[in-house]
């Protein structure tokens, strides 16, 4: 059962990860690039908004290989309520063109791009950092070099795909800005269950198991030590100031999972 300072605390976790820095209609932006996941509302809000104000950005990027959490993006457009109609045609396809696809389906294409946006697929990414290395390459190949650039990715991944982003640009003068679309926060029931707060598509969601693993396995990457991927460990991200509050939340929570075992 939940108690109130397990959801504050899954709360401060998420809303850290989520790294919420921008609205995506706030202001136009050189480039936006969307990491494709199983949460499909991200792309859901960016091809409504682009639609609507096909002007907020000169390059939109799809980004996705196929790799280990393919199979749930699969699930994910099986189960939507829209997308699911073609199912059956996005099996096998990379993430990026999973989201083409929809774009295709369900938006015009024509009414983005009338203003002179560009969109850009990298169909080869099977992680983090390659998402954002293989953009920098796609965009480079394509002979544009950005000087703000927003990212959109599963809120649960933002501030590590962020990091990513910085460390692939490193040493060029580009803006990158966080833009989850939302920030997953968590409430609980009278019966003491957990569920998320003012979500409406919450069965889009991950289960709340699910999203307990994933924010918790989060801040450990994110540390800069020996077992972190910053400098002093695996070197895929600069250094991620993880606040005390944040590794205060994530020490209880560490321990209420470990008790209740």
């Amino acid at each position: 059962m939940a108690t109130p300072q397990t959801v504050a605390d899954i709360n401060t976790l998420s809303v850290f990860l989520s790294d919420n820095q921008q609205d995506l209609s706030a202001s136009p932006v050189d480039c936006i690039m969307i990491c494709a996941s199983a949460v499909l509302h991200s792309a859901e809000v960016l091809f409504q908004t682009l639609q609507q104000n096909p002007s907020l950005t000169k390059v939109l990027v799809l980004c996705g290989g196929i790799g280990h959490s393919t199979e749930l993006l699969y699930d994910a457009v099986k189960a939507h309520p829209k997308f699911s109609r073609i199912a059956d045609q996005v099996h096998g396809l990379s993430e990026a063109e999973v989201l083409e696809r929809i774009l295709d389906e369900f938006y015009d294409r024509s009414l983005i791009t009338r203003d002179g946006c560009r969109i850009l697929v990298e169909s080869k990414s099977t992680n983090c950092g390659q998402n954002a290395s293989f953009c920098r390459g796609v965009l480079d190949d394509a002979g544009f070099l950005p000087a703000t650039c927003l990212v959109i990715q599963d809120p649960t991944m933002m501030l590590r795909t962020k990091a990513s982003f910085e460390k692939a640009y490193e040493g060029v003068s580009v803006s990158i800005v966080s833009c989850p679309t939302f920030v997953p926060l968590v409430q609980m029931s009278q019966n003491g269950e957990l569920g998320y707060s003012d979500w409406a598509g919450e069965s889009q969601l991950w289960s709340q198991t699910r999203f307990l693993e994933l924010i918790m396995g989060e801040i450990p990457r994110l540390r800069d030590d020996g077992e972190g991927y910053g400098p002093r460990g695996r070197g895929f991200i600069p250094h991620v100031d993880v606040p005390h509050d944040v590794e205060a939340a994530w020490s209880r929570l560490q321990m209420t999972s470990r008790g209740s075992r």
